[in-house]
């Protein structure tokens, strides 16, 4: 996602978020780090798409959006003339949890690795298939606000980067099929993107975007 011009800040701010793993409101960042996502700050990530922001009373909550997780896995600029250490220790920070911690894990991306909750299944004692079922039952409990609540499939795809599409595909058909699960289209599909697009699954002849579990 080159191109798109984040400052030192900016790119902080990304990694701030990625380590919460949570709607976070401003207040809160400031007080435990010193963070404030100013309005600048606060319109140009919404506008790239790499952070939710929303106001509650006198502060606004942030989280990482989909496209946000995707692009914190790729190269920061955090060189500045000034605190040009600090610009080094994040940067060494982002690149090693990346090539290095990730690499003698079972992790596969950083929303993974962030999670709230263990999204690894056990050590399989029944068929792949269900192994896969319920790994993707753990995603969305990571990433799910509450049970119901709808993910993308944009944001559950990074979490499977070791599984066959086809195969995560057929597992998400399956699971389709039970009574607490559905999967449908974004119903503005003026707003979907490519990633959107191609995380879609093709399922009852529609391109399906939205999965939620726990449904009554």
């Amino acid at each position: 996602m080159s191109g798109d011009d984040l400052t030192p800040s900016e790119g902080a701010i990304l990694l701030v978020l990625m380590a919460e793993a949570r709607e976070v409101s401003n207040t809160e960042l400031k007080k435990r780090y010193g963070v404030d996502i100013r309005k600048p700050y606060r319109d140009k990530l919404n506008r790239l798409g790499y952070v939710d922001s929303r106001r509650e009373g006198n502060t606004f909550l942030h989280q990482l959006a989909d496209k946000g997780w995707i692009r914190v896995q790729e190269n920061l600029n955090f060189q500045s003339s000034v605190g040009r250490t600090l610009g080094g220790a994040l940067a060494a920070l982002q690149v090693n949890l990346r090539d290095r911690v990730m690499g003698r894990s079972d992790y596969q991306s950083f929303g993974e690795m962030f999670a709230l909750t263990d999204v690894r299944a056990a050590a399989p004692r029944a068929d792949g298939r269900e192994v896969l079922r319920t790994r993707i039952r753990q995603a969305y409990g990571a990433l799910a606000a509450e049970p119901g609540a709808w993910v993308s499939l944009t944001r559950l795809r990074p979490f499977f980067a070791d599984v066959d599409p086809a195969d995560l595909d057929e597992a998400l058909r399956d699971l389709e099929r039970e009574p607490d699960v559905d999967i449908v289209p974004e119903s503005n599909q003026k707003q979907l993107t490519p990633d959107d697009v191609a995380a879609a699954l093709r399922l009852g002849g529609q391109d399906k975007h939205l999965l939620a579990m726990g449904v009554g």
